[in-house]
């Protein structure tokens, strides 16, 4: 166990300068891993009871996700990000969508991510999660889990559980053509001088605790054109003062993929960062 970090950190780094990341590179870890516990006939805890393969397996998913995290926030403390964080970043990242290639980082005709592209294998994305000590079951509205497939929410169907309103509808009404922004419709229940009075109106539920849930606000109030909202949420509710709120925001600017309403959504957060005074 004491071994086993610094194998993965010396592999993480070798794979992906040869442009092996994401679920690839998390698998070419394994044998590498695997050498440590094969070079001895038997592995036992102090105690003398024998370590089977399979849970040593467990400490090597651990292992190489804590690597993952670190390469995404610069080597950051992974404890220092809410559980739902940690799993989105690793997420995007091991679905290589960071990398703007197609297939896995596609999006669709309205610009938004592919829900299909953010679906992997749920016993893959267990084993992730248990390695950055995230709970699924305790995240519903960020992961959707059917059958053997689990699927991180795009941002546009979060709006409902982080505004109070269901904005995907909305969204995918826009034809591409309109795609640069967020149709005001995205937040319906505001119509007319409402749309910019007070923060109440937005409708903020109490849930939106962690630090990505108020990213994600950010990002659709920028995407819906609302300034003022986002200047509150931002600088008169405090927000943008956390440290980790604007490098969770840096982190998914570098993993969603190019030309996709979440990219150009948490860029344009990003850009309001220094005029705000942060």
């Amino acid at each position: 166990l004491a071994e086993l970090p610094a194998r993965i950190h010396q592999w993480m780094p070798r794979l992906g300068r040869e442009g092996i990341v994401g679920a690839d590179a998390i698998f070419a870890c394994l044998g590498p891993a695997l050498e440590i516990f094969s070079r001895y006939s038997r592995v036992e805890k102090a105690t003398g009871e024998a370590v089977l393969l399979d849970e040593y397996l467990e400490h090597v998913w651990a292992a190489v996700a804590r690597e993952g995290l670190s390469t995404i926030f610069e080597e950051a403390d992974a404890t220092g990000f809410d559980e739902d964080a940690r799993l989105t970043a690793m997420w995007l990242w091991t679905i290589n969508a960071g990398s703007g290639r197609t297939g896995n980082g596609t999006e669709d005709v309205e610009g938004n991510v592919k829900a299909a592209s953010l679906a992997l294998d749920y016993d893959t994305v267990r084993k992730i999660a248990q390695g950055l000590g995230a709970h699924l079951d305790k995240m519903p509205h960020v992961v959707e889990i059917k059958g053997d497939t689990a699927r991180l929410l795009p941002v546009s169907e979060r709006a409902e559980y982080l505004f109070g309103t269901d904005a995907t509808a909305a969204a995918r009404r826009r034809s591409r053509n309109q795609r640069k922004t967020v149709a005001p419709e995205l937040f319906p229940n505001m119509t007319g001088s409402g749309q910019q009075q007070d923060w109440g109106e937005l409708g903020a539920p109490d849930g939106a605790k962690t630090v990505l849930d108020k990213v994600h606000q950010a990002m659709l109030l920028f995407g819906a054109g609302r300034a003022d909202g986002l200047k509150r949420l931002l600088a008169d509710e405090g927000v943008g003062s956390d440290a980790q709120f604007w490098k969770l925001a840096q982190a998914l600017s570098a993993l969603y993929p190019v030309d996709t309403e979440e990219k150009r959504w948490v860029d344009g957060v990003l850009a309001r960062k220094k005029g705000l005074g942060f």
